[in-house]
């Protein structure tokens, strides 16, 4: 028996694409971005990568829109950590964030 990865619909690979081009645009923007625009951009995003099955390959998608990538690591963070990230980057953004954390720690 052999086992697959879950597919994904070419209707829901369309609008994660869509939605990925999107936030790349608003991202290199450089001009002032509507901020309820960029949060319905992100909300929608973010709702459509939690319908992905488990499983399903989205590095290709990461691959064309690195914003999209980063969301993605953020939502799955508390599960994967820095997972698509090299393990020298991965740690040194860790290493950075607990210094950041401890910093404000401090003035506060």
């Amino acid at each position: 028996m052999h086992a697959s990865k879950p597919g994904i619909s070419r209707d829901t690979l369309t609008i994660l694409a869509t939605l990925a081009g999107m936030l790349e645009r608003l991202e290199r923007s450089t001009t002032a971005v509507d901020a309820e625009q960029y949060r319905t951009v992100v909300n929608r995003l973010r709702a459509e990568l939690a319908a992905v099955p488990d499983g399903a390959s989205l590095y290709p998608l990461f691959a064309s829109s690195p914003a999209t990538a980063e969301l993605y690591e953020n939502l799955q963070y508390e599960r994967a950590g820095l997972c698509l990230r090299p393990l020298e980057s991965a740690t040194e953004s860790e290493l950075q964030a607990r210094r950041a954390i401890e910093r404000a720690r401090a003035e506060g």
